[in-house]
C-alpha cells in the first residue's frame, strides 16, 4: 500500500480541523492523505439508488465534502475516502498500523478550555502501532491556535532508546523547515534541598549528565538532517512542566509512548498525559520501545 497519512472523520470542527492539518502535513511529506469514517451500522454499498433511500448518504456526504474543501486548497494532493463499516477505535487502530501517522480531532471534554479529547482518541493513543497526532479546533476564547511555522518541541526522558521519537521530530522539523527544540526535565531529587534553596554542586551535576546524554542521542540525528537547527534545553523541574513550557508557541509537540507488549491496559505515561491534556499545539504521541 501507498504511504498515506489518515485522518479519522466524524463531521465535528475538531474532526475538519483535523483534516486540514492532515492534508498539510501530507502535502509537506508527499504522501497520500486517507479520509477515514467509521460507523458500524454503514449499509453494504448498493446499485444504482436515489440518495433519498441511500442509508449511508450522510456518511458518504460527510467525505466528499471535506474531501472536496481540502483537494481545492491542495489541488495537486492525493487524496482518498475510506468508508468502513465497523467499530470507529477498532477501524483507526487498523489504519493506524498502515499509515505514516494517524490524525485525530481532539474534542473538549471539561468546559476548561485546556481539557480536550474526544472518547475515541485516547484508546487510539494507547494502542496505535504508529505515531498518533491531536489536533484541536480553534477557540474563540483561546484565539487562533499557535502557527505551524513554529518550531517542532520533542520531550526527551533520556532512559532507553528515543530513536522513533527523534525520527519523527527530525523529519517533521525538515519537512517544514523549521528549528527543532530537545527539551528535557530533571525533577530536583529532595537530597538537594537545603535550608537555604537548593544544592548547586548537586544540580549542577545533574545538568551535566543530562546535557552529556542529550547530546548523545542527538548526535546522529544532527548528522542524518543537517539543515535542522537544533537546540536542545535541561529544565529542573517535572519533565510534564517542562515539556509544556517549552511548548509555548511551538507548531507542534512531539512526545513518547513506551509500547507495553504484555500490558493488559495499555497507558500514557504522566508527560504525554500532561501533553495531550494541556498543550495548545497539536500533539503527537510516538511509540517506543
Amino acid at each position: 500500500m501507498q504511504p498515506v497519512v489518515t485522518v479519522g472523520l466524524d463531521g465535528s470542527p475538531e474532526s475538519l480541523a483535523a483534516a486540514r492539518w492532515a492534508a498539510d502535513e501530507a502535502e509537506r511529506r508527499k504522501l497520500t492523505l486517507r479520509l477515514l469514517h467509521a460507523w458500524p451500522l454503514l449499509a453494504p454499498e448498493p446499485t444504482r439508488i436515489p440518495s433519498e433511500v441511500d442509508q449511508n448518504y450522510w456518511a458518504k456526504r460527510l467525505v466528499h465534502t471535506a474531501q472536496a474543501e481540502l483537494q481545492a486548497r491542495h489541488p495537486g494532493l492525493s487524496i482518498l475516502g475510506n468508508l468502513v463499516a465497523d467499530d470507529a477505535e477498532h477501524a483507526l487502530l487498523q489504519a493506524a498500523a498502515e499509515s505514516e501517522m494517524i490524525v485525530l480531532g481532539s474534542r473538549g471534554l471539561e468546559p476548561v478550555a485546556s481539557y480536550f479529547l474526544g472518547v475515541i482518541s485516547m484508546p487510539v493513543v494507547a494502542r496505535a502501532e504508529r505515531p498518533v497526532v491531536l489536533v484541536r479546533a480553534e477557540n474563540r476564547h483561546e484565539g487562533p491556535p499557535p502557527a505551524p511555522t513554529g518550531p517542532v518541541v520533542v520531550g526527551l526522558k533520556l532512559h532507553g532508546s528515543c530513536d522513533d521519537l527523534l525520527d519523527f521530530a527530525f523529519a517533521t522539523a525538515a519537512a517544514r523547515h523549521v528549528p527543532l527544540r530537545a527539551v528535557h526535565g530533571h525533577t530536583v531529587p529532595l537530597h538537594a534541598h537545603v535550608p537555604w534553596g537548593v544544592d548547586h554542586n548537586i544540580t549542577e551535576g545533574i545538568r551535566q549528565d543530562a546535557q552529556g546524554q542529550i547530546g548523545k542521542a542527538l548526535h546522529p540525528w544532527r548528522e542524518k538532517f543537517p539543515h535542522v537547527e537544533v537546540t536542545d534545553s535541561i529544565a529542573l523541574e517535572s519533565p510534564a512542566r517542562a515539556v509544556l513550557r517549552a511548548a509555548e508557541g511551538a507548531g507542534l509537540l512531539v512526545v513518547g509512548r513506551r509500547k507495553h507488549h504484555h500490558a493488559p491496559a495499555p497507558r500514557l505515561g504522566p508527560v504525554a498525559h500532561a501533553a495531550i491534556h494541556h498543550a495548545r499545539c497539536p500533539v503527537a504521541v510516538v511509540p517506543h520501545d
